[in-house]
């Protein structure tokens, strides 16, 4: 699953563009290295998203294509 997508689904970023953006301007990290948007997720790896002055840091625990929003807490880890 493509990296904007997967922010949306997992709402760790509220629309696709934002996360679209955001991957465009460098604050988006796979695995240590910069990630554009259309890098592929699976499961195990380590997204660190840099908004405000505290970033964000999730590991991958699963990739579905649509959640609920109660679920969607469970595609991800907070590190």
């Amino acid at each position: 699953m493509r990296l904007d997508k997967f922010l949306k689904v997992s709402r760790l970023i509220k629309r696709r563009t934002v996360a679209n953006e955001a991957c465009d301007a460098g604050r988006v990290t796979v695995n240590g290295k910069v990630a554009k948007a259309s890098v592929n997720i699976k499961q195990g790896d380590i997204i660190e998203i840099g908004f405000g002055a505290k970033p964000v840091k999730v590991e991958v625990l699963d990739v579905a294509e649509t959640t609920k929003k109660d679920e969607a807490k469970e595609l991800y880890r907070y590190l």
